[in-house]
């Protein structure tokens, strides 16, 4: 719940997906827009603070998404973002970065380091994971309410396998952990406060994927910051 009067909530959240360079961002942009949301692409500071919800999309290898967000500065705007409690969903590698680490073909990068934790390759038959795939929630779920049994579509070859973070049962906001399985378990998806993500496509999961849009979109405030006519 949030303090926000009834009126400003009629209104449609106002959703930046931050353009840093990584691709299929206008996949995500048009499911977001059939989930209900004003949907701005941009990587201005402006609109990346101002923004009801920031999505960080990305797909490719976890060093290149690094660096492309880095020279964009964007991962100081996503830490402010965070620090004032304002959302944020991350997709794939733009799930993967929130972890302390990524490893790939020997090469250890630095993640964004909000959760302990390593991202290190599948140890499965087939590799990449490519398609559909059940997950398993926790109770009390806010972005799998009511699609708890619903299969989502997973493109990767590298995953976070163990959750090394520290409950808390005192936390405000104790993470929420979503788990799936290919050829061992991994991290599908994480609810923590402001910070959500997922390791699979919800712009390329259909009804499934957009049910879970429009429950992260429900969680948003609607500040009126972002005054789309006036940035697009």
């Amino acid at each position: 719940m949030n303090s926000h009067s009834p009126l400003q909530n009629t209104q449609p959240p106002a959703v930046v997906v931050l353009d840093y360079g990584s691709g299929n961002v206008r996949s995500v942009v048009r499911a977001l827009e059939h989930a209900g949301a004003n949907v701005l692409l941009s990587r201005a500071e402006k609109d990346v603070m101002d923004a009801d919800g920031l999505v960080v999309p990305g797909v490719g290898a976890f060093a290149a998404v690094m660096n492309a967000l880095n020279s964009a500065q964007a991962v100081r705007m996503i830490g402010r973002r965070i620090a004032g409690g304002r959302p944020v969903l991350g997709i794939c590698v733009g799930h993967q970065i929130f972890f302390e680490h990524g490893v790939e073909h020997g090469v250890r990068t630095a993640g964004i380091g909000e959760w302990p934790g390593t991202v290190e390759k599948l140890r499965a038959d087939v590799v990449p994971h490519m398609g559909w795939n059940s997950v398993e929630p926790p109770e009390g779920s806010l972005l799998f309410e009511g699609i708890e049994n619903e299969r989502f579509y997973f493109v990767h070859s590298y995953a976070v396998q163990e959750w090394e973070f520290e409950q808390n049962n005192d936390a405000m906001f104790p993470p929420q952990v979503t788990w799936a399985h290919h050829g061992q378990r991994f991290i599908a998806a994480v609810e923590n406060g402001p910070l959500s993500a997922t390791q699979f496509h919800p712009e390329k999961s259909g009804g499934a994927g957009i049910a879970l849009l429009r429950n992260w979109l429900a969680t948003l405030p609607r500040t009126g910051r972002l005054n789309f006519e006036g940035n697009r």
